[in-house]
C-alpha cells in the first residue's frame, strides 16, 4: 500500500493580463524610481535652478548702477540654471533606455511586451513627464529664493505678463522635450557613454560652435538646430539666450520651439524604425 496520497488535479486557472500601455507606463515607472541614480540626478538637475537663480540675481544686487536696467528680466534670471539642469537630465533620458541594454534586461521587457514600440513609447512616456515635474518643482523653487532679492534689484515677476508666464512655463516643456531627444538618441546608439557624448556633444559643441561662425548661411543652420530654436522660448526680446550662443529672433517662441519638437520626432522615429529591425 503506498504511503502517498494521490495528488488532486489543479482545477484552478491562472490568468494572464495583457500588456496593455497603461501597464506598461506602470512598469516603466517602477522601473525609473527604484534607480538611486533617478533620484539623485533629478535632485542634481532640479536644484540647479534655485542656486543658479539666488547666485545671478544676489550678485546683480551687489552692482547698483545695473538696478532698474531693461535687460533684467527677472523670469530669464529666475531660470537661468536651465543649461547645466539640461545636462543633468538629458543624461537621465540616455540612461534610461541605454542603461537596459547595458544590463541586458531589455530582453527580458520583450519578452514580456513583444510589442517594442509600445515599450519605447511608454518609456518616454514615464520619463518625459518625470523630468516635466522635476523642472517645475525647481521653477518654484528658483522663483522662491530669488524673490527676496527683486527689491533690491528692481525685478519682477508677473504671471499677468504673457512673458513671464511662457518663460517660467517655457522651462518644464523645453527640458522635457530635450530629455526626449536625449532618450531618442540613446535608444539608436544603445550605449550610455556613446549617448552622453553624442546629446551634450550635438546640443554644447556643435550648436554653439556653429552659432559662433559668423557667417550668414551657417548662422541660419545653427538657428534651426533643437536647442537653438527650442531656446526661443525661453527668451525675452530683451535678453539672449542662456541655452547657446544664438541669439537669433527669426521666428517666435512658439515656432522655435516646434522646430524642436519636429527634431524630436524626426529621431523617435529613427529609432523606432531601428528598435523593430536591430536584435535586442
Amino acid at each position: 500500500m503506498s504511503i502517498f496520497a494521490p495528488v488532486a488535479p489543479t482545477t484552478g486557472r491562472v490568468t494572464v493580463h495583457p500588456a496593455s500601455f497603461r501597464r506598461l507606463v506602470a512598469a516603466e515607472w517602477v522601473k525609473l524610481r527604484s534607480l538611486r541614480s533617478t533620484w539623485w540626478t533629478l535632485a542634481v538637475g532640479m536644484l540647479f535652478l534655485p542656486a543658479f537663480a539666488v547666485s545671478r540675481v544676489a550678485s546683480i544686487a551687489q552692482v547698483p548702477e545695473a538696478v532698474g536696467s531693461d535687460t533684467l528680466v527677472g523670469a530669464v534670471y529666475v531660470t537661468s540654471g536651465v543649461a547645466l539642469t539640461q545636462l543633468a537630465f538629458c543624461t537621465l533620458g540616455v540612461l534610461v533606455v541605454s542603461g537596459e541594454y547595458g544590463t541586458g534586461q531589455i530582453r527580458s521587457t520583450f519578452l514580456a511586451s513583444p510589442g517594442r514600440l509600445s515599450v519605447l513609447a511608454a518609456k518616454l512616456v514615464v520619463t518625459t513627464v518625470t523630468v516635466a515635474v522635476a523642472s517645475l518643482v525647481g521653477v518654484v523653487l528658483a522663483w522662491v529664493v530669488a524673490a527676496p532679492f527683486f527689491d533690491q534689484t528692481g525685478m519682477s515677476i508677473d504671471l499677468t505678463r504673457a512673458e513671464d508666464t511662457r518663460i517660467l512655463l517655457g522651462v518644464p516643456l523645453y527640458l522635457a522635450t530635450a530629455t526626449a531627444l536625449a532618450f531618442a538618441i540613446g535608444a539608436i546608439v544603445r550605449s550610455s557613454a556613446a549617448g552622453v557624448a553624442t546629446v551634450l556633444g550635438v546640443l554644447l559643441v556643435v550648436e554653439n560652435g556653429l552659432a559662433a561662425i559668423p557667417w550668414g548661411p551657417v548662422q541660419t543652420l545653427a538657428a534651426h538646430l533643437p536647442a537653438s530654436a527650442g531656446s526661443r522660448l525661453l527668451q525675452s526680446d530683451a535678453v539672449g539666450s542662456v541655452i547657446t550662443v544664438s541669439s537669433t529672433t527669426t521666428f517666435t517662441p512658439w515656432q522655435g520651439y516646434g522646430i524642436m519638437v519636429a527634431w524630436v520626432v524626426g529621431v523617435l522615429v529613427v529609432a523606432g524604425v531601428l528598435l523593430r529591425r536591430r536584435d535586442a
